[in-house]
């Protein structure tokens, strides 16, 4: 349903996008991870329309978006983004500010609405609140449910969930990415938080410097790590010889995360020094030291600094 095609992007003389083409289906989720600066938000508000695209090309099925050059007002009427600037209106209630976008047609259809909607960020409790009153979290789920009030093709989301506490968060995205696959909208959500992307997406597309340097389904992105820059948004990165763990190796140096690399009570070639250890709950992320370089594993009890230990990669 969505095709994009961004040849460049620039702003003034500097590129900030470039070679980013993909297909997103109708109620598919689409993650876009990458760091600070990287080109996200610029993305999403090419395809929302409040920046006009030269080289390259958006669709939504057969409908060229055009941009704000074609449009009086920015932005697709059926498509809506929600950014980290929470665009309520102070005054009014937070029912209110929901059924802004509502037609009020029917006063009991519109309430009924809203109370879905208060159900489904969790705020039914603040429903005559007014705005300017909440926290910063809390206007966050406003501003997401005053999105979903008219039932929007695509949503658009610009880290979401930033300022919201993680118990919150954890259930207010079931329910809301639940909703969104019940109620068959597409969604695209710019992110640096890997554990959203993994669990609810249904591709995800990693941008660095405004390039997409890798694209797949969830599981395939997380067991094809291919660099450094890649394995950083899915925990602490050790960067090792290849020689360490195979005497031919085909490639100079290994990527690896924590949960791949185990101690052995036998000899290996990976001997480290402990540094610190990092109780997580379920088990301590433990800190060590190669060469000079730094090594991260996990480890169900904690080792104390000095310990000299043996790993292998899993």
């Amino acid at each position: 349903m969505l095709q994009v095609t961004i040849n460049s992007f620039s702003y003034s003389e500097k590129e900030i996008l470039k070679n980013i083409v993909f297909n997103l289906e109708k109620g598919k989720h689409l993650a876009i991870l990458g760091e600070s600066g990287c080109g996200k938000s610029t993305l999403l508000h090419l395809i929302y329309g409040l920046l006009n695209l030269d080289q390259g090309s958006i669709y939504w099925g057969n409908k060229r978006l055009e941009g704000p050059k074609a449009n009086l007002v920015p932005g697709e009427p059926f498509i809506k983004i929600v950014s980290q600037e929470f665009n309520l209106m102070p005054f009014i209630s937070v029912s209110e500010n929901i059924a802004s976008h509502l037609s009020r047609m029917d006063q009991q259809l519109d309430d009924s609405r809203v109370d879905e909607l208060l159900s489904v960020v969790a705020l039914k409790a603040f429903k005559d609140t007014v705005a300017k009153n909440l926290s910063g979290g809390q206007k966050q789920r406003v501003a997401l449910a005053k999105a979903l009030a008219n039932k929007p093709e695509l949503l658009l989301l610009d880290e979401p969930f930033s300022n919201i506490d993680t118990k919150r968060k954890n259930k207010l995205r079931r329910d809301l990415y639940e909703y969104l696959k019940v109620n068959n909208i597409s969604c695209i959500t710019a992110t640096h938080d890997s554990e959203e992307a993994l669990g609810f997406s249904d591709e995800i597309i990693i941008i660095k410097e405004g390039v997409c340097i890798t694209q797949g389904v969830p599981m395939a992105v997380f067991e094809n790590i291919s660099s450094e820059y890649e394995a950083g948004f899915f925990g602490d990165v050790s960067v090792l010889p290849s020689t360490l763990f195979q005497t031919n190796a085909s490639s100079k140096s290994e990527i690896l995360l924590p949960h791949q690399l185990f101690i052995t009570e036998g000899e290996s070639n990976l001997k480290v020094i402990v540094k610190k250890a990092y109780f997580r709950g379920k088990d301590f992320l433990i800190q060590a030291d190669w060469n000079g370089k730094d090594v991260f594993f996990e480890n169900s009890e904690k080792l104390e600094q000095g310990m000299v230990i043996n790993l292998l990669k899993k």
